[in-house]
């Protein structure tokens, strides 16, 4: 049986958005689990904070500051991964706009911001998709596994828009890719206890929120680590395409 901190050794991860919150879990157990990792983020204070911290507890990681809604700053995050490590074997997009998001109606949020929004939370996982193809051919194939949430399944404004087209977009890629040996999957977590969804949520809607799963708590980041490192590894060797819901029972999909 492989070791738990050899699991993913000589394996190349980038998890983008990995500065904080679900992505910075992400990150710190991909690399105890012995893989080197990148970690893919805007704000570069928080990227090599996370860094640091792998290092310092033995684990080898490096920061690339990425935009993934530009296109051209994807490539440069595919390209410096290949440079640091040599190759590129999962990608983790779980980078988004979510922290402090606001909280208005599709008919009445300024246009500019939900295209933005939509740039970062739909199109960058397509945009880090398409950068880091070549390397994962090059490595025999590859692993992609994408943020979704259980807001893809209810009426949750331009969150829940975006995450329904992350949906779309695992299937979609899963099936033009799987003839190069790449697999796509999702992970749509329920109600996960982070600052950012603490910051998101409205004053009391917690407790009713817990109330309504079938496991009466907050979900936490590590609740999500077990179900990203199955997807990324050969356990899931015949697995893709699939969006799996880590919620507490938030959703029921018959």
């Amino acid at each position: 049986m492989t070791s738990s901190n050899t699991r993913f050794e000589n394996k190349v991860a980038i998890v983008t958005g990995s500065g904080q919150g679900i992505g910075e879990s992400y990150a710190k157990g991909l690399a105890e689990a012995g893989a080197s990792v990148v970690v893919a983020e805007l704000n570069a204070d928080q990227g090599r904070r996370v860094v640091a911290e792998i290092n310092d507890a033995g684990g080898a990681a490096c920061f690339v500051e990425v935009d993934v809604a530009d296109m051209a700053s994807a490539e440069a995050m595919s390209a410096a991964t290949v440079d640091a490590f040599g190759g590129i074997d999962y990608l983790v997009n779980n980078a988004a706009i979510f922290h402090g998001m606001k909280r208005e109606g599709l008919t009445t949020v300024d246009l500019a911001y939900f295209y933005n929004f939509m740039s970062v939370n739909l199109y960058g996982a397509l945009h880090c998709t398409r950068a880091v193809l070549a390397a994962m051919i090059d490595r025999g194939g590859g692993v992609i596994v994408n943020q979704s949430s259980t807001a893809a399944w209810m009426p949750a404004g331009f969150y829940g828009l975006a995450k329904l087209g992350i949906n779309g977009l695992t299937a979609s890629l899963a099936m033009e890719l799987g003839g190069q040996n790449i697999r796509v999957n999702a992970i749509a977590p329920g109600p996960i206890d982070t600052e950012a969804t603490r910051m998101v949520l409205p004053e009391g809607a917690e407790a009713a929120m817990t109330q309504s799963l079938a496991i009466k708590r907050m979900g936490t980041p590590a609740d999500l680590i077990g179900t990203l490192k199955f997807l990324l590894s050969d356990d899931a060797a015949w697995l893709t395409g699939q969006i799996i819901s880590v919620d507490g029972l938030q959703v029921t999909r018959i």
